[in-house]
């Protein structure tokens, strides 16, 4: 017995002697060399935000079906686009392409060098019927009060939109010409995944076009960071997978009144609840893991200790991640059914009963390991598994030091005044058609929002203050010029 408490003695002194020594010798991710900048160009916040009040009024709401669309409001923000922003146009060549995704090119002087491709999406999702009285102001009313620009698509991706053409305009202006050459892609059924892009990206590829980077939107600035409480601002790297599992039961059909055992909709249920109810587990690995030790230098002592010793700390990190939403979304791959169809009338038994399931994959879970493992827990039961549509897998990790990297990092950290850190897009954008045409790709939308302000995102209230948009314009402007010279 004295021996074997020795034993274990020795073991809790020599992993303790190991923790402390990690701890003490830890050292986070070198950040990149700073790269002088170019100087912004004068804005004009106020008439930005008319205009970007303005694009609101266009109703390109992305529907689930899109039989439901009002396709002549994206022609009409097309029109809109050339008639507002004169300059651009006649600097840029403007192609149409994949109904209605917009593809412009803006030459550069230089052929030698790789262009780069800055996106946003010209689509927004719908609001929630019966939620109009809730809003503030009228959700496609496009109005300034408060200081901020009301309405759909404000943040989620108007905003971007209009902050990149307002760059472009006071850049054309100037009379500035890039050396790089420089896409702008905007996409319109990026809220559904329509594909779009694709034909853009692949349209691309067909010229031979392989690009220096690629920035499009994410929504990754925060003023209260789950891990140190302060403002962070996260250039994306990597993407998670996107996969919607469609599940369809069978069974007779007939009357309310006279049931059988088992019904359709009973199947289903019980397949739904056995695949939701078995998380995926949590990992702090690849892109998550670079984030979270570039902040390690702002963290307690005690979560330093934890980010030194993952080996041994990683579930007890992971459990204080979680208790924020978006933070535990970052860490695996979620389960979300989101879908259910049945009978057309509630005294009706369904003949086919039909629910789906949106999973985002993590780095490292691929879409054939979900349906497997989606298969084994319905095994027994009449339910049938397909995908919904092709399934979008995770991405690559894009590089954070390579020159790229270097000026979105310098211009994030300068005009954010946040730490910078890498991190891993939770959601689904278009440039993830992009990649194989991209050296590196990267999410990054320049506002930083509260945990507060990050529901407004596909919620009520969708606004972005005047301020912030003026300060969107600002970092385009810079950006164009540092990185396409």
């Amino acid at each position: 017995m004295r021996s074997v408490a020795f034993a274990a003695l020795g073991a809790v002194v020599l992993g303790g002697g190991v923790v402390a020594w990690r701890t003490a010798t830890f050292e986070a991710p070198a950040s990149a060399k700073a790269v002088p900048l170019a100087p912004a160009v004068a804005v004009d916040a106020e008439a930005a935000a008319r205009r970007l009040g303005e694009s609101i009024r266009f109703q390109t709401v992305n529907n689930q079906n899109p039989a439901d669309n009002r396709w002549e409001e994206w022609d009409k923000l097309h029109a809109w686009l050339a008639t507002s922003y004169p300059a651009a146009h006649k600097a840029m060549t403007r192609e149409i392409v994949g109904n209605r995704t917009l593809v412009y090119s803006w030459p550069g002087s230089d052929p030698k060098l790789e262009p780069i491709i800055l996106m946003a999406h010209q689509d927004v999702v719908p609001i929630t019927a019966g939620s109009e009285k809730d809003w503030k102001h009228a959700p496609f009313g496009g109005e300034l009060a408060d200081g901020y620009v009301w309405g759909r698509g404000a943040v989620d991706d108007k905003g971007s939109l209009i902050a990149l053409f307002e760059a472009m305009e006071a850049l054309a202006a100037q009379g500035y010409a890039p050396k790089r050459t420089i896409y702008l892609v905007s996409g319109a059924d990026e809220e559904t995944r329509a594909g779009g892009a694709k034909v853009a990206a692949d349209l691309l590829k067909q010229r031979g076009v392989k690009a220096w980077f690629v920035l499009d939107e994410g929504f990754s600035g925060t003023t209260r960071d789950p891990l140190t409480g302060k403002p962070v601002a996260r250039i994306l790297v990597a993407e998670k997978g996107y996969a919607t599992l469609r599940l369809t039961a069978e069974a007779e059909g007939g009357h309310s009144s006279a049931p059988p055992r088992e019904t359709a909709v009973v199947s289903l249920a019980k397949a739904v609840t056995r695949i939701a109810e078995r998380p995926y587990p949590t990992r702090i690995e690849g892109a998550v893991s670079q984030g979270y030790q570039a902040l390690a230098p702002q963290a307690s002592f005690q979560d330093r200790v934890m980010l030194a010793n993952l080996w041994l700390f990683e579930p007890f990190m992971a459990r204080k991640l979680e208790k924020s939403p978006a933070a535990a979304a970052t860490l695996h791959t979620t389960i979300a059914p989101t879908m259910l169809e049945g009978a057309p009338k509630e005294n009706v038994l369904p003949q086919k009963a039909i629910a789906r399931i949106n999973f985002r994959l993590a780095p490292g879970d691929t879409s054939a390991e979900v349906m497997a493992r989606s298969k084994a827990e319905v095994a027994d039961l009449p339910v049938e598994l397909s995908w919904e549509k092709p399934p979008f897998e995770a991405t690559a990790v894009s590089s954070t030091t390579s020159d790229p990297w270097k000026i979105l990092s310098t211009l994030v950290a300068e005009t954010s005044g946040a730490t910078v850190a890498p991190g891993l897009m939770r959601a689904g954008t278009d440039s993830w058609f992009f990649r194989p045409i991209a050296t590196d790709t990267y999410l990054f939308t320049p506002v930083i929002l509260s945990p507060e302000e990050e529901k407004m995102v596909h919620g009520t209230n969708e606004r972005v203050s005047v301020k912030a948009l003026g300060e969107m314009v600002s970092f385009y402007s810079r950006l164009i010029r540092t990185a396409a010279g």
